[in-house]
């Protein structure tokens, strides 16, 4: 069965034990924030000369001062409307420093119920389009919403309003979730590591997104459209309206650029996803890891794109997604990302985040440490050299184009997240 993971559609709420990764070196501390952060003047665009476009993507957590390995666990975490709230406050600096930077999109992750203090944005569109509204020049992405937890008439018309009030600045993604507590409580269903990734209810998610997916792009790219399928049939059969029966529907409004429909990004984590991207044209964005693996699935992905009309360039219709925490030295890095890296570990593993490691060798729900993960190439943590190196062998390796660096790791204050973004920007990817 393939039964997808998405990049940042994921919820700790499953877990009932907790993940001890070994401590080599005391985490929690971190450099000191450079004091130019303060000052820099925005639109200082460090990017511009990067011959690629350079996302930032956020899970959306709460201020953690406590994360680590060991207790608390994942589920025992409970936070409140206050840390929501500065949660928030984060986000719109954070998206402030990222605009100055030239970063080119700010993606942010979509879960429900979280009181765990994970992810704690439930929509999207809404909050990327307040972001738009405080910054200059950047865009805002969604990754991912969870389609199947939307109506999907609903969705396209809250894209296409968003897309027109902020100048074409939002980027839609989308994904099939991961969440039962989420994804039952709000109509839908997922498999998952809660329910041994159970086949039927994947064929049904597989199924309604599906379906969803092809309203939404009728909806956007037609006049007038109508649908009937097996989860869903618009208009509905025998509406009345003056004097005859509803026949069709209009979406209003269009995105911005109508007739033109706005490009789509899903995560690809499983062959059958793979070969549905590739199919009805989606840009796939690959997850971390090893330069050799993920360039096997991306050049398998352009040949499935061909057998299906689409030739793509090198570096064409794909992202790569890593996660990456830098610091002047070797040793610099794992001191300040060890707590985080551990926290962001003890609440993914029990949906199996990192059950490839090891060539598979590992348990479902397996824990590394920062050594394994870095040893796996998993994620860019290092010295300033070391990211930079890992980066370009993959953009060597996969003709890159498009790179979303995830620098959110659990417990990171604002300085700290302020900083990575700096050094990423200033330090690490001009070298490439």
């Amino acid at each position: 069965m393939d039964v997808e993971l998405p990049v940042g559609a994921v919820d700790g709420v499953a877990s009932s034990g907790e993940c001890h990764a070994d401590i080599l070196v005391d985490g929690g501390g971190g450099s000191a924030p450079r004091s130019a952060l303060s000052s820099l003047p925005r639109n200082t665009v460090a990017l511009e000369s990067i011959p690629m476009d350079v996302d930032v993507h956020f899970y959306c957590s709460v201020p953690m001062d406590d994360a680590g390995a060991g207790a608390p666990a994942a589920t025992d975490r409970r936070y409140g409307q206050a840390d929501y709230l500065a949660c928030y406050e984060n986000l719109e600096h954070w998206a402030k420093t990222a605009d100055g930077l030239g970063f080119s999109t700010m993606w942010l992750t979509e879960h429900h119920f979280q009181y765990e203090g994970y992810e704690v944005v439930p929509n999207l569109i809404q909050f990327g389009q307040h972001l738009a509204s405080i910054t200059d020049r950047i865009k805002f992405g969604q990754a991912f919403n969870v389609v199947p937890q939307w109506h999907p008439l609903r969705l396209a018309e809250d894209f296409a309003m968003a897309s027109i009030l902020t100048r074409d600045r939002m980027v839609f993604g989308v994904g099939r979730g991961t969440v039962p507590r989420e994804s039952q409580t709000l109509g839908g269903v997922v498999a998952s590591g809660d329910n041994e990734m159970a086949a039927d209810q994947d064929r049904l998610n597989r199924e309604i997104f599906e379906e969803a997916m092809e309203v939404i792009r009728s909806a956007w790219g037609n006049e007038t459209f109508s649908f009937s399928g097996k989860h869903f049939e618009f208009p509905p059969p025998g509406i009345p309206d003056r004097g005859a029966t509803v026949q069709d529907l209009t979406l209003i409004p269009k995105p911005f650029g109508y007739p033109e429909v706005p490009k789509i990004f899903q995560p690809v984590t499983s062959p059958a996803t793979m070969d549905y991207v590739a199919r009805v044209g989606h840009q796939a964005i690959f997850a971390g890891g090893p330069p050799a693996r993920v360039g096997d699935a991306w050049d398998l992905f352009a040949e499935k794109s061909a057998e299906h009309g689409r030739e793509l360039a090198p570096g064409e219709g794909r992202a790569f997604h890593i996660n990456v925490h830098v610091g002047r030295t070797t040793e610099d890095a794992m001191v300040a990302g060890r707590a985080g890296h551990d926290e962001y570990v003890k609440f993914l593993s029990p949906y199996g985040r990192f059950a490839r490691y090891e060539d598979g060798a590992v348990p479902f729900d397996h824990c590394p440490t920062v050594e394994q993960t870095m040893t796996e190439e998993s994620m860019a943590i290092g010295s300033i050299e070391q990211v930079a190196d890992l980066l370009g062998r993959l953009k060597d390796r996969l003709d890159l184009k498009h790179l979303l660096l995830f620098p959110d790791f659990p417990g990171l204050s604002r300085e700290q997240m302020d900083e990575q973004m700096h050094l990423l920007a200033e330090d690490v990817l001009p070298r490439l």
